[in-house]
């Protein structure tokens, strides 16, 4: 049974950074793409935020959160992380971290994952 638990949200001021963590079970995560995605409030379409491969550590990010957040994973904790600086408002969403079925190449669409965690909110006050 595949299981990513994230952690880590919480409530932030402008400008501050958070660390998100995804624990990842249940497959074989070094063949695989993990990525984050958010849903801002106010039923807005679930975005995506970043994504690395597994085995390569590659990393794709959305222009919004290019050269603030940093996608990266441990391979001896099986833990996806998502470093975010220079947080801003318009950040504030609950963050959901994702993972594809192996042996996939990178994708940035919400219907490229198989697999979701439950979700952390994150809130950036101004």
């Amino acid at each position: 049974q595949v299981q990513l638990v994230e952690s880590g949200g919480g409530l932030v001021q402008a400008g501050g950074s958070l660390r998100l963590s995804c624990a990842a079970s249940g497959l074989p995560f070094s063949f695989c793409i993990m990525g984050w995605f958010r849903q801002a409030p106010g039923g807005k379409e679930r975005e995506f935020v970043a994504a690395i491969n597994w085995s390569s550590g590659s990393t794709y990010y959305a222009d919004s959160v290019k050269g603030r957040f940093t996608i990266s994973r441990d391979n001896a904790k099986n833990t996806v992380y998502l470093q975010m600086n220079s947080l801003k408002p318009e950040d504030t969403a609950v963050y959901y971290c994702a993972a594809r079925a192996p042996f996939h190449t990178m994708g940035v669409m919400e219907g490229d994952y198989a697999h979701w965690g439950q979700g952390t909110q994150v809130t950036v006050s101004s």
